[in-house]
């Protein structure tokens, strides 16, 4: 008998007759002689409607009677869930975040897990029921609910497994598996067998949108398998698995992985920076007060004004305002000229554990970027990874070009089921 944890995004669930077919997979996993805990998301859009209209109410909710509104979401989806397996005659108990034990911090709409005491789960299993847990939220020390933010119901099955020692943990989407690409940008990507923890933070931290990145570094730190499968099919799917496990699947596999885009970021340049030691370190002191999360860095030199460099950094839109306004407000302190923005830039990856052993990755990427006549304006790397930014109107069509020019290219086109990708 295994302990698997399965979670469904909001594509699986996203009507009567979505939650009917989770409900009959967890029912079969548990008649296979399983011990199962479900997390789930909210329906289809609902967390989107419900962000709506707290935005018709009034432009600036309050966070702490934002995340009790965005909880409802899971509570429906859970409720239903149970209800269906329950019609499939296994006996099965919904729980909000709370009630299942995971505790965060203080940080309403982004709260980091601080723990889980999973003891009523635990009770629920032991009784031989399904445990279907609320996903994306938790409870803080005030007793107040909190949310996970975006991709939070990842973090939460992840972090239950890791809680409860379960043997797998299953997540589920509309897609049959991690792709080399996302197939609704690159309809030829292929799906990978077998991935390692390292590839799949550098996809997931880039813009590869099947699993949230906490719930990755969830499993690296805790050695969980993850098994990405389709709610949709009973195809395979993909296993993510620590590194060490990977090796031999590594030394067979293209030198890339797979090609990530993302739309998320924004570029600030800080112009005029006094070219003296430590500079760098104030203007990103105060980025970092602002929670700011900066992921691409450029110092140039100015050669018309010695002793003045200009600093550009991209962090995700949602953090532009509030960075940008802690730079203004300190800008006596900082000693710069002027701040420009641009709200939208395209980024494109590449990633790979095979760069470690391969030359060339880098004048094949450039190559095929200038065959399409598109020019780099930053570039970022690491043991595994380049990425680069160019024009967001070109992103999908740079992404596609890239992935064919690494043989990264199925010879058929991959299936979306449902059409959000979690």
């Amino acid at each position: 008998m295994a302990l698997i944890v399965q979670k469904f995004g909001g594509s699986s669930v996203a009507d009567s007759a979505a939650i009917k077919r989770v409900a009959k997979r967890i029912a079969d996993t548990k008649r296979a002689g399983n011990d199962v805990v479900v997390i789930v998301s909210a329906m289809g859009d609902t967390t989107d409607d419900l962000i709506d209209l707290a935005k018709e109410v009034t432009p600036n909710p309050p966070a702490r009677e934002m995340d009790i509104l965005l909880t409802a979401g899971e509570r429906i989806s859970m409720a239903l869930l149970a209800m269906a397996v329950n019609d499939q005659g296994i006996e099965a108990h919904a729980y909000t975040g709370q009630q299942a034990g995971l505790l965060t911090d203080d940080r309403y709409g982004k709260a980091s897990i601080l723990g889980i005491v999973p003891e009523r789960i635990l009770r629920t299993i032991q009784s031989g029921a399904v445990a279907i847990v609320a996903g994306f939220q938790g409870v803080n020390s005030h007793n107040d609910a909190t949310t996970l933010g975006r991709g939070g119901s990842d973090t939460t099955a992840v972090a239950f497994a890791a809680a409860l020692h379960a043997d797998t943990c299953e997540i589920y989407t509309d897609v049959d598996g991690v792709f080399s690409a996302d197939p609704r940008i690159v309809p030829k990507a292929r799906q990978m067998s077998v991935m390692t923890y390292e590839e799949t933070l550098e996809l997931a931290a880039h813009g590869a949108k099947v699993l949230h990145l906490r719930a990755v570094e969830f499993a690296r730190k805790f050695n969980v398998p993850i098994h990405v499968r389709s709610s949709f099919s009973d195809k395979e799917g993909t296993w993510i698995v620590s590194d060490t496990l990977s090796e031999q699947k590594a030394m067979e596999a293209p030198v890339i992985s797979g090609v990530a885009h993302d739309r998320s970021q924004a570029k600030i340049s800080v112009v005029g920076v006094p070219d003296i030691p430590g500079a760098a370190a104030k203007i990103f002191a105060v980025v970092g007060k602002a929670d700011g999360n900066i992921d691409m860095i450029v110092q140039n030199t100015s050669i018309t004004r010695p002793g003045i460099s200009n600093i550009s950094f991209t962090v995700p839109q949602t953090q532009l305002k509030a960075v940008v306004a802690a730079l203004e407000g300190a800008k006596a302190q900082l000693g710069f000229d002027t701040i420009k923005v641009t709200e939208s830039i395209g980024i494109l990856s590449i990633v790979g554990a095979g760069m470690r052993s391969h030359s060339g990755v880098s004048a094949k990427l450039f190559s095929t970027l200038g065959g399409l006549g598109l020019n780099v304006d930053m570039i970022s790397t690491s043991e595994i990874r380049i990425s680069v930014v160019v024009d967001p109107q070109r992103l999908d069509e740079a992404a596609r070009a890239v992935h064919t020019a690494f043989g990264l290219d199925s010879e058929s086109e991959a299936v979306v089921y449902g059409g959000t990708g979690r």
